[in-house]
C-alpha cells in the first residue's frame, strides 16, 4: 500500500471510530479500489452500510471480510447479524455453528460471550439509528439486545429511555424497573425511575429511589438535584392552606 493509501486510510479509521460514517465510507472506498485485501476494511464498510439499512452491501462486505479472514469473529458476527436482517436464516446458523465449532478440540467460548457480542452490535446499530433520528428502528434494535441479554441493565435502561421519549411510559417503567432488578446498583436506572415517578406526583416512591441512589452514589448530582425537587414538593403538599411561603434551601 503507497502513502498515500496508507492516508486515507488513516484518516478513514479516524471518522469511522467518531462515528462520522459519511465521511469514512468516501476515503475507505477509495482504498478499497485500489487495495481490495484488508479485512477490517471491508468490515468497517460493513458497519457503515448496514447503519443505513443498506443490507445487501452490508452482506457483501461482511462476506468479504470473512472470506479475507475466516477468523474475523466480529465480522463473522456482523454477517449473521445481516443475514438475520434479509431473512437468511439458515446462512445466519450455518455462521453461528461455524463460529462456536471453531477450534474444536479447544477451550470453547461460552454461548453468553457470543450472545453478548451480537446483543452490543444491536445497541451500537440502534445508537445509529437513533442519529439519525429513527427512532422506531432504534427501539427495535435494543429491543433484540435485550433479547439475547436480559440481564445487561445499561441496555434495558437505554431501551426505557427510547420507550420514554416515544410516549410509551408503560414500557418504559417495565424496562427500568427490571434494570433495577436485575442490578440493584445500576443507579442509571434508578435515577430514570425517580425522575418518571416525580412526574407521575408520585413523591414519596421518586424519593426513596433518589435516597437510595445517594447511599449508594452520594456525589451523584442529578439524584441530589431532582430529591431537592421532590423535597420541595414534599414540603408544598404538607404546608397549611394560605401559607405559601417558599421552603428553605
Amino acid at each position: 500500500m503507497d502513502d498515500h493509501l496508507k492516508q486515507l486510510l488513516l484518516l478513514g479509521r479516524e471518522h469511522y471510530q467518531k462515528r462520522e460514517y459519511d465521511k469514512a465510507e468516501y476515503l475507505l472506498s477509495q482504498v478499497v479500489e485500489h487495495a481490495d485485501q484488508f479485512a477490517d476494511i471491508h468490515h468497517m464498510l460493513g458497519v457503515i452500510t448496514h447503519s443505513r439499512g443498506d443490507f445487501a452491501q452490508a452482506e457483501h462486505h461482511f462476506e468479504r471480510a470473512v472470506e479475507l479472514n475466516p477468523n474475523y469473529t466480529e465480522a463473522a458476527l456482523n454477517l449473521m447479524v445481516t443475514y438475520n436482517d434479509l431473512g437468511k436464516y439458515e446462512a445466519a446458523r450455518q455462521i453461528y455453528a461455524t463460529i462456536r465449532n471453531r477450534g474444536e478440540g479447544q477451550e470453547q467460548r461460552p454461548d453468553p460471550f457470543a450472545k453478548g457480542k451480537i446483543a452490543n452490535m444491536h445497541a451500537e446499530l440502534s445508537q445509529a439509528y437513533q442519529d439519525l433520528g429513527m427512532t422506531l428502528d432504534a427501539i427495535r434494535e435494543l429491543e433484540k439486545a435485550t433479547t439475547l441479554c436480559p440481564s445487561f441493565a445499561d441496555l434495558r435502561t437505554r431501551l426505557g429511555t427510547l420507550y420514554r421519549d416515544s410516549g410509551d411510559l408503560v414500557r418504559a417503567r417495565e424496562q427500568l424497573e427490571e434494570a433495577k432488578r436485575v442490578n440493584p446498583k445500576y443507579v442509571q436506572a434508578r435515577v430514570l425511575l425517580g425522575v418518571m415517578k416525580l412526574s407521575a406526583g408520585e413523591n414519596d416512591e421518586a424519593r426513596a429511589e433518589l435516597s437510595t441512589v445517594l447511599e449508594l452514589d452520594p456525589e451523584n448530582k442529578s439524584a441530589q438535584t431532582y430529591l431537592r425537587i421532590a423535597d420541595a414538593q414534599k414540603a408544598k403538599s404538607e404546608a397549611p392552606p394560605g401559607d405559601e411561603s417558599p421552603p428553605t434551601s
